[in-house]
């Protein structure tokens, strides 16, 4: 920090003047937001969690894996939104309400950890402008921008959501009642990493350094703006594994948090590899389940 500005924390008021440099800190701010806002997300859903009746492996492959935790968390930590009501997001505005929540709060866990390079590559320029005395707006600005383009994800997944549960395609535990349906899902999210689109978005993740200098904004608006674009970024690259959920189940935290660690490995990664295995593997799985289907709806020869 300038001796400029340290000359102006000497006429703050000593609690104003604390925090002021804490937010004069960008790198810090940036992490607590991340940090912060991610925990947020997972404590909903453990919320949610809490609250359904039944084992867990109801909710998708993998989450036998949970079913071991005591139960007493129920009783700890009991909400009135559960996953059957979700599930209902039809029955009214209440119900669609409980749905959204859900799908925040899965954006929250899952894309933000993803975009923790963004964050600090930009708190890092901050930082840098802020120490020679020029101004900059905090990194909870272009969170915020970055997250509105998420959270528009999130009402067009709700309102899906319900149109699916209607349609008998998700059953009570919200998940895929078709192998079909699943098939299709994996198929076409594999599919998806094999597009120019895909690679195009995902250059603009990886490599966000040369997307601040040359879009450099110090006003709040012009930062959320920067965020906003960002986040139009971050969709193009990942929405498509984002839908795999409806086919292994909305509130399957076990594919939640491996689909969020391999959304954030790509981000951080290089070349195309990754991307393509991810893509090869979504694809096979996809046949699999469409395999199965035709398999048990075959029908029986008769002698």
């Amino acid at each position: 920090m300038t001796e400029a500005a340290d000359r102006e924390l000497h006429h703050l008021p000593p609690a104003a003047a604390r925090l002021r440099a804490a937010l004069a800190r960008p790198k810090r701010v940036a992490a607590l937001c991340v940090v912060v806002l991610t925990m947020l997300g997972w404590v909903t859903l453990a919320l949610m969690l809490a609250d359904h009746e039944g084992p867990l492996s109801a909710l998708g492959p993998g989450m036998g894996l949970l079913d071991w935790v005591p139960r007493m968390l129920a009783v700890l930590c009991r909400p009135d939104v559960g996953v059957a009501a979700g599930h209902h997001g039809g029955a009214g505005v209440g119900g669609i309400a409980l749905v959204a929540l859900m799908w925040g709060a899965m954006t929250l866990a899952m894309m933000l950890p993803s975009a923790g390079p963004m964050i600090f590559t930009y708190a890092e320029i901050a930082d840098t402008a802020a120490g020679k005395g020029e101004r900059v707006a905090s990194p909870f600005v272009l969170a915020a921008g970055y997250l509105v383009v998420w959270f528009g994800l999130v009402v067009v997944a709700t309102l899906l959501q319900v149109d699916l549960a209607r349609l008998m395609l998700l059953n009570a535990s919200m998940v895929s009642a078709s192998e079909l349906f699943s098939g299709a899902i994996f198929i076409a999210a594999g599919a998806y990493q094999f597009t120019a689109l895909k690679q195009a978005c995902l250059a603009q993740c990886r490599r966000p350094f040369p997307f601040f200098v040359a879009n450099w904004a110090t006003t709040p608006r012009g930062v959320f703006r920067l965020g906003f674009k960002q986040g139009l970024y971050c969709l193009g690259c990942c929405w498509a594994i984002m839908l795999v959920m409806f086919a292994v189940g909305v509130m399957n935290v076990i594919w939640m948090a491996a689909l969020g660690i391999v959304m954030t490995f790509e981000k951080i990664g290089t070349g195309k590899r990754l991307t393509y295995t991810v893509g090869a593997t979504l694809i096979a799985v996809g046949l699999w389940f469409t395999a199965s289907s035709v398999v048990a709806h075959w029908p029986a020869r008769t002698m």
